[in-house]
């Protein structure tokens, strides 16, 4: 995969395991139109960041002192191969970057640091939650209090987005 540079203007993408392929899909779009990178980020909320490097992911501790996995310092395996999967032949230049903590402030920290043009996330819940409830537990509502960018929601219930998983 290109790797784009540290520190250029990108669009920043929320993923997580299991996630519907269109939201990262759409963030490349998003990406190709702006004609500017897109970095995959995962935060995993069982560990708390150590260290901030430049390109925007973080060197991290488990929250538990007592569980030691060394497999969660490092990005799924699992998605990073999704990722490449649906990204792989594409025109974007991309890369991953491990996150760790409460995936909205770890995503609004990233965007700061690799100056991100915008963030895109998916929506959880499918097209029976409330709401109330989907903006209570929102990453989406969370970034938009926190986020120094525009964020991008893509609906992941709607249509064929909720059928192609990540």
């Amino acid at each position: 995969m290109p790797q784009p540079s540290p520190n250029q203007t990108c669009v920043l993408a929320g993923v997580h395991p299991g996630q519907p392929a269109g939201v990262v899909l759409e963030a490349a779009r998003l990406a190709a139109a702006l004609n500017c990178p897109l970095i995959c980020a995962y935060s995993n909320p069982a560990r708390f960041p150590v260290e901030e490097k430049a390109d925007g992911s973080v060197t991290s501790e488990s929250v538990d002192p007592d569980f030691m996995d060394a497999s969660e310092a490092s990005f799924p395996a699992e998605l990073a191969s999704e990722l490449e999967l649906r990204l792989g032949s594409s025109p974007v230049q991309w890369r991953t970057a491990l996150l760790a903590g409460d995936p909205a402030r770890a995503l609004a920290r990233c965007a700061q640091i690799t100056g991100a043009t915008m963030i895109v996330v998916g929506t959880h819940g499918d097209a029976r939650t409330h709401l109330r409830e989907i903006l209570r537990l929102s990453v989406a509502a969370h970034l938009t209090r926190l986020g120094s960018c525009p964020v991008l929601v893509v609906p992941t219930f709607a249509g064929t987005v909720a059928k192609d998983r990540l």
